[in-house]
């Protein structure tokens, strides 16, 4: 009891709404429930999403993670694949139905709307700006939506700037899902004083879950020593997350995948830490985290809540039939 009492105090301003949107959560429901439907092997086309800790618990349970449709054996032709939460370009379940591939489509639905937003600007004879990352899975299946040389990537402010449009062409544009919400109001911005006729999309593109993880970090980085966020290097919607942190007022913010990167020796004194979690960050991982510093500190948690998230994305129907039990899911949400 000494012990504990002379650790030195340590507030966790923890945020809410953190870790798995709907989205994810849809997509890794999905896999789980292929898996207790159709048995092992089922296989997953790249990350289902971007978190080695979920991706690594799916392979226990007998996922088999591909990059391309030709790595399944011709034997296997008959095992579902599913298609990640980011979504494939047209060709991909083009591909598997020549093949005679059964699939599983685990698109995100507000991932399917931005697809269906740059088709109808491209039904209406528009040129389509895509704000994104180049190289990010959901950007090459977004871009996938359209024929080549119907949409054009804009990464940077600079990129607006240079951006030189088909001679006499209509332009609307649409985002990434995941992408910081000031920096693409920014581009946005240069994009409508270069081109006060472009179209914007016909609802949000940034997803509900961004906005709402970015509002959280805002609200809790203020005077915090440290902010940590969980998610994975690959994960776009987590490093922006950092990245908020750090405009915010946090004196130093970090990304990390599990409380065994944290560098304890080289973080010098501490009493606030902000703690979020990307998107595709399980709250098994961050209940590991807390655990952690309470191990190290005299630990008190407060809880940064701004929005409250109820909603909801159902599976296939292929699916509904199965019942998906708290023991199905532990693996990532805990025992809680």
């Amino acid at each position: 009891m000494l012990e504990r009492t002379t650790r030195q105090k340590l507030t966790v301003r923890l945020c809410g709404p953190r870790g798995f949107c709907a989205g994810v959560d849809r997509a890794i429901q999905i896999v789980v429930l292929a898996l207790k439907k159709y048995g092992a092997p089922v296989y997953v086309r790249h990350e289902i999403v971007h978190n080695r800790y979920v991706v690594e618990g799916l392979q226990e349970r007998g996922a088999v993670f591909i990059e391309e449709l030709d790595e399944i054996p011709d034997d296997h032709r008959e095992r579902p694949v599913v298609f990640s939460a980011h979504g494939v370009p047209k060709s991909v379940p083009a591909d598997a139905q020549a093949r005679n591939l059964f699939y599983l489509d685990a698109t995100c639905p507000l991932v399917s709307k931005v697809h269906k937003q740059a088709m109808r600007h491209q039904r209406l004879g528009r040129h389509v700006l895509l704000i994104g990352h180049a190289g990010h899975p959901e950007v090459i299946g977004t871009m996938g939506q359209l024929p080549d040389g119907a949409v054009s990537l804009v990464e940077t402010v600079e990129d607006a700037a240079r951006f030189d449009p088909p001679a006499g062409a209509e332009l609307g544009y649409v985002s990434q899902t995941t992408l910081s919400v000031e920096d693409t109001a920014e581009i946005i911005r240069a994009l409508e004083s270069r081109f006060p006729d472009i179209q914007a999309p016909a609802a949000e593109s940034i997803c509900y879950a961004t906005t709402n993880r970015q509002d959280a970090v805002k609200a809790a980085a203020p005077g915090s020593d440290l902010f940590l966020v969980v998610g994975a290097p690959n994960s776009s919607n987590s490093r922006r997350l950092v990245e908020v942190a750090e405009r915010a007022g946090a004196r130093r913010a970090l990304l990390v995948q599990r409380a065994s990167e944290i560098p304890w020796e080289d973080l010098g004194p501490l009493s606030v830490l902000g703690l979020s979690a990307g998107a595709s960050a399980p709250e098994i991982i961050v209940d590991e985290i807390i655990d952690a510093f309470a191990e190290r500190y005299q630990v008190e948690v407060e809880l940064a809540v701004t929005a409250e998230e109820l909603e909801n994305f159902p599976v296939m129907r292929a699916l509904r039939d199965v019942e998906l039990t708290k023991a199905d899911m532990a693996f990532v949400n805990g025992a809680g």
